[in-house]
Formats: structure tokens, sequence, C-alpha cells
């Protein structure tokens, strides 16, 4: 059984800050925010099978496309000039040179794009499986 996409994302975000014993967001089955502890929040979270049935990697080319198809910017081009500490050259077609990155997973700075790869937190196919 897995957990839902979202609700394991949040379940991640929170279980990685928060001590077991620090209270955590969730909401009662009406929708009124309350508070739990950590390991309550956790248990609550609903399981399902996963299921890979109707998923294509093609149904989601819009990914590539980035924010604004018209500026020549991919998905990748537009986070690695978000999330610079020093901001990359954007030239033609969404050129990028220079630029400095740093990486909180493992406390290291990239100087140059190329150094880096941009990818999805959940892979897409464990999205659709886990949804």
């Amino acid at each position: 059984m897995k957990i839902t996409l979202l609700r394991a994302a949040a379940a991640l975000v929170v279980a990685a800050v928060l001590p077991l014993s620090a209270p955590a967001a969730a909401e009662t089955s009406d929708g009124t925010p309350t508070v739990l502890p950590i390991d309550a929040a956790v248990a609550a979270l609903q399981t399902a099978d996963e299921s890979r049935a109707g998923y294509s990697r093609s149904a989601f080319k819009h990914w590539t496309a980035g924010d604004n198809p018209t500026d020549g910017c991919n998905t990748r081009q537009e986070v690695l000039i978000a999330e610079a500490t020093i901001a990359p050259e954007v030239g033609p077609r969404c050129a990028i040179t220079g630029g400095t990155w740093f990486s909180y997973y493992d406390e290291v700075t990239v100087e140059g794009a190329r150094g880096l790869d941009i990818d999805h937190m959940v892979p897409l196919a464990e999205a659709w499986d886990s949804k």
C-alpha cells in the first residue's frame, strides 16, 4: 500500500523539519484545520494500492514547455534561472551561461548549469501510481 502523493509529500516535508513530538497541521472530516502530533498525523494518512493503469509519459509533454512557451525557456531552464544563487546570463533561445547554484541536499556549490540535473521530486510514474 502506498500513501497518496500529496499527502506523502506533506508528510515528508513535515517529518523532515519537525521532531516526532511536534504538532502538525491537519484537517477534520469537515475541512476544519486542527493540530495533531506528527506521529498521529502520519498514522492518519490514507493508503491505497498503486496502479499504473492509464499512465503515459507523453501525457506530460507540457512539463517541458515551461511556464511561457513563447520565451524559448523550457522547465529545466526556468528552474535553473529561478534557483540560481548568482544569476546566469540568459541568451537567445534561453541559452544559459555562467551562474552559481547551491545544493541543499549535499551542501555543494555548483558553477555552470551543465553540472546540474533538474528532476522531479517524485518521478511522474510514481506520482501516477500513487494518485
